[in-house]
């Protein structure tokens, strides 16, 4: 690690600033709950001077609170698919910086936890009736792109 790393997983803001911060995270955080069932797959590698992005389908059963992902959220049982995208940074061979990325209220969703349909009072007075969000499908269209049609939630579009 640099001297100061910084890593971020930015639907959560967990991670840590630091490297006491940063082993501590990793340690007692992040190894411990990740549900035995996780597979990751890599879908693509970008590597350029200083950084590296990666292109993750994962997918698991969300047997246990998992505190990068979904602190304060106990077991549901629940599968989840989900894309997920990594930047790091290098400076001089070192982990400088991480920024980790993946559409949270897909995950929520397939844990029962966001409900499309629930909208607040003011928010259905001006006319919207539904989140445009989705499940596992976005995740397996990251995969796949012939797996699920596009452009579902415009209305407009048919």
């Amino acid at each position: 690690m640099a001297h100061k790393p910084f890593v971020n997983y930015v639907p959560t803001m967990t991670g840590g600033v630091g490297k006491k911060e940063l082993v501590r995270f990793y340690k007692e955080f992040f190894a411990k709950s990740n549900p035995p069932s996780m597979v990751m797959r890599l879908l693509s590698r970008t590597i350029g001077v200083d950084r590296v992005v990666d292109e993750v389908y994962m997918s698991f059963k969300h047997t246990q609170e998992m505190y990068w992902m979904l602190p304060g959220i106990p077991a549901t049982d629940k599968q989840v698919e989900v894309a997920v995208v990594s930047v790091v940074a290098v400076r001089g061979g070192k982990l400088y910086s991480e920024n980790v990325y993946w559409d949270q209220a897909s995950v929520l969703m397939q844990l029962g936890l966001l409900d499309p349909k629930y909208i607040p009072k003011n928010m259905r007075d001006k006319g919207i009736e539904e989140l445009p969000v989705w499940g596992a499908e976005s995740a397996r269209r990251v995969v796949d792109e012939e797996s699920e049609p596009s452009n579902e939630l415009i209305v407009e579009w048919e």
